[in-house]
């Protein structure tokens, strides 16, 4: 029978929630302040905890910290005011597993009970997974094995199965939907609907009836009810991309769905209920858009909760060959075509170059790269980065990438040197003499740039 220590200076909740769970056939013992419940963690192992995040003597955190250190195992819900909600984040940062609002529905309740012990009971699972993970290569839709990446995978798994919302943050090109997606497929929601909308990508005045429908009437051209996302996706997971786009007046009807899970069609004058679970992505500094008055303060700190940070592409460079490989394979398959890898020097041309769109921008340039390609090897040739085409911000048309490490500038000048060559050589169709006059050298200081470089002095390659 599973523990439960229910901590409230309110008597009248405590009893309210002994006799609940009591009746859940659980082992409750109640605390009416925080000191008195830590001694009770320091004698006996709870399963889980239930407190009040604003209590007299003890605050809430320092309780939470308390419970956590005495036994980490111990799942701890808070229940929250509403005015406590930028409180409630940071709970979730110290080891919370979730929180409730003072008005709670009985029934939210009893489910998050429920997935807090069942969560408890598969931890050890989860701590096996995690290690066994360094050694994947995928997650879900997924790709990598580099640190940053295992680090969002262990975020994924943790969060998964919780009510919390979630703030994915990242980059453009990221992966950010995906990693949305892969929370929502390791949550017990995963058999309900994964329903994704842009938030920058549509009008205004259509976004409202997208999210939240139309009743018949409700303007020119609603010839019929049309039930919105949010109805779509009840029972399910919403994915809000590029959130720091929303309109202010629907950032108010959005806190609503979330505080009070419900809302009002365009048109509409009965509440809607709904049971949704929401994640929001974003680019943007969503901290900064709030200091600027763009964005809500209040909804700010509801959407996050839980932060996840998918890192850009230059920061995973060990993830490049695994991406590169996994796209040769799929767009081999879909293009029919027998490339079975990439060249070692174009490989190396890939592994040098920034990537601003990040796996996107990978993506689309093997994509064009098997498409164009006729051997059955990916060449240099066949890639186009913006780096080798001017891109960047010296006079020379080339990104200065200075790292406070140091670099090894022979390397990087011989480096620039092969890329230049190449290029000549590819302006001269193979003619070394032309190219020689393009790059402004004599053929025998060519030649012994070729055999310095190791490239082959018959081949561009």
């Amino acid at each position: 029978m599973s523990e439960i220590l229910v901590v409230d200076d309110d008597r009248e909740m405590r009893e309210f929630l002994e006799i609940m769970l009591t009746q859940e056939g659980y082992r409750v013992t109640c605390a009416g302040e925080g000191e008195k419940a830590l001694n009770l963690c320091r004698n006996h192992e709870f399963d889980l905890v239930i407190t009040d995040l604003k209590m007299p003597k003890v605050d809430g955190i320092d309780f939470l910290k308390g419970v956590k250190g005495i036994s980490p195992e111990t799942m701890v819900i808070l229940i929250t005011a509403y005015a406590s909600g930028e409180t409630a984040v940071t709970a979730m940062h110290e080891g919370a597993y979730d929180y409730i609002e003072k008005n709670f529905d009985i029934e939210d309740l009893k489910s998050i009970v429920r997935d807090a012990l069942h969560k408890k009971g598969i931890k050890k699972d989860d701590v096996l997974f995690i290690k066994g993970v360094e050694d994947a290569v995928c997650f879900g839709n997924l790709i990598g094995k580099s640190k940053e990446m295992l680090k969002v995978y262990s975020q994924i798994k943790k969060v998964a199965d919780t009510r919390a919302n979630v703030l994915i943050l990242g980059e453009s090109g990221t992966g950010k939907e995906l990693v949305a997606q892969a929370i929502h497929e390791n949550s017990s929601r995963k058999d309900k609907p994964f329903v994704v909308i842009n938030c920058g990508g549509i009008p205004e005045h259509l976004l409202e009836s997208e999210l939240f429908g139309y009743m018949k009437g409700a303007f020119t051209g609603a010839y019929s009810d049309k039930p919105g996302l949010f109805e779509v996706a009840r029972g399910g997971t919403m994915l809000l991309d590029e959130i720091g786009e929303l309109p202010t007046i629907l950032q108010v009807k959005l806190l609503r769905v979330i505080q009070e899970k419900a809302f009002m069609r365009v048109g509409g004058s009965e509440d809607i209920t709904v049971d949704v679970r929401i994640i929001a992505a974003t680019n943007q500094d969503l901290e900064q858009k709030v200091k600027d008055g763009s964005f809500r303060e209040d909804l700010y700190y509801r959407l996050n909760v839980i932060p996840v940070h998918v890192p850009s592409l230059r920061k995973r460079k060990e993830d490049i060959p695994i991406l590169t490989k996994h796209f040769i394979e799929k767009y081999s398959r879909e293009f029919g075509k027998e490339i079975k890898k990439i060249s070692s020097y174009a490989m190396e041309l890939l592994m040098g170059y920034r990537f601003p769109g990040n796996v996107r921008e990978l993506e689309n340039i093997i994509e064009r790269s098997v498409a164009l390609e006729t051997s059955n090897i990916v060449l240099p040739e066949s890639l186009t980065l913006s780096s080798l085409r001017g891109d960047p911000i010296t006079k020379e048309g080339r990104r200065v990438d200075l790292s406070p490490d140091g670099i090894q500038l022979d390397k990087v000048m011989a480096g620039i040197e092969k890329d230049y060559i190449l290029e000549a050589m590819k302006m001269a169709h193979g003619s070394k003499q032309r190219a020689a006059e393009i790059l402004g050298i004599n053929m025998r200081s060519l030649r012994y740039r070729l055999d310095k470089l190791g490239l082959a002095s018959n081949q561009i390659l």
